[in-house]
């Protein structure tokens, strides 16, 4: 852990070790509110047996429209030491599972990497995935260079304005974008196996909002002109008006298929041919996990 946290763009500089918090509320140790197969990442993640999922709790945004409130703000879920983390990705890799899935694993990243470390002395031999919201700090990534086979980032927002008002993010885009050129950096273009899994590289996701279709546009310009041909896309249709969503009236319905396509035509008339896309249908929450209570095991 750095003496003073330096994981995020916010660069809070907390004392965590000292029990300082920042704008993260994280502590010292990670805080995990699930471990288990996970189904409904993208088709090379998942594939037929399911991906590793570590949720980590508490997050570096405040997403108005979060999915995963409860354990993202909320912070449930419970505190685990680095080698307890390792133990839980060598459980993962008994059970089956295709990859290590780090779902939000920002505020911890030091003591990640520890992790990842310590599994790969015990034996762990299955991908790890990065899966981010984007808005990394040089500083975290350094830690991982090497470790993560996968990075799964969001890039969420273009507009400044979007990314303060719906996730309290300032200078999302700047930040999230030379994040990805670095994760790029780092692992290339996906490579799979050959049953399809993925075992390498750079998956970008972007989850289209209601009402901001030319927002999106923008970041598919940006995909399109700065990253390597080969690249994946995940252009996301799931979203739905959750945790504090309905407050802000743009936000209080679903997405249109015709918002959707605008996104889908303009993709493939930038050349974006690799990723994914989804139906609206995926707009439920029957995809979000059920996380444990404080007092329930999160294995």
């Amino acid at each position: 852990m750095p003496k003073r946290c330096d994981l995020c763009p916010r660069y809070c500089k907390v004392d965590r070790l000292a029990g300082e918090m920042g704008f993260c509320r994280a502590g010292a140790l990670p805080e995990v509110s699930l471990v288990d197969l996970h189904h409904w990442e993208e088709p090379s993640i998942s594939r037929s047996r399911g991906s590793g999922a570590v949720f980590f709790s508490r997050c570096n945004l405040r997403c108005v429209f979060c999915q995963n409130h409860e354990i993202s703000q909320g912070g449930r879920g419970q505190k685990v030491s680095s080698e307890g983390l390792a133990r839980s990705f060598l459980l993962l890799q008994e059970r089956g599972a295709h990859n290590v899935n780090l779902v939000s694993p920002t505020h911890y990243s030091n003591r990640v990497a520890s992790a990842i470390k310590m599994a790969r002395d015990m034996g762990l031999v299955i991908p790890v995935v990065y899966n981010c919201n984007g808005y990394e700090s040089l500083e975290a990534l350094g830690y991982l260079d090497g470790l993560v086979d996968v990075y799964l980032p969001d890039l969420k927002y273009h507009s400044d304005v979007l990314a303060l008002r719906y996730s309290s993010a300032p200078s999302y885009f700047a930040h999230a974008t030379k994040a990805i050129s670095e994760m790029s950096r780092q692992v290339g273009v996906p490579k799979f196996d050959h049953e399809g899994a993925i075992v390498s590289g750079l998956v970008v996701r972007h989850l289209v909002l209601p009402g901001c279709s030319h927002d999106s546009l923008e970041i598919l310009k940006w995909f399109a002109s700065h990253l390597p041909k080969g690249t994946y896309l995940s252009l996301m249709s799931q979203y739905y008006p959750a945790h504090k969503a309905r407050a802000f009236p743009e936000l209080a319905r679903r997405l249109t298929q015709r918002e959707y396509d605008e996104v889908l035509q303009a993709m493939s008339g930038l050349g974006i041919e690799d990723g994914y896309v989804q139906r609206l249908s995926s707009a439920s929450s029957a995809y979000t996990p059920n996380f444990p209570h404080s007092n329930e095991s999160v294995l």
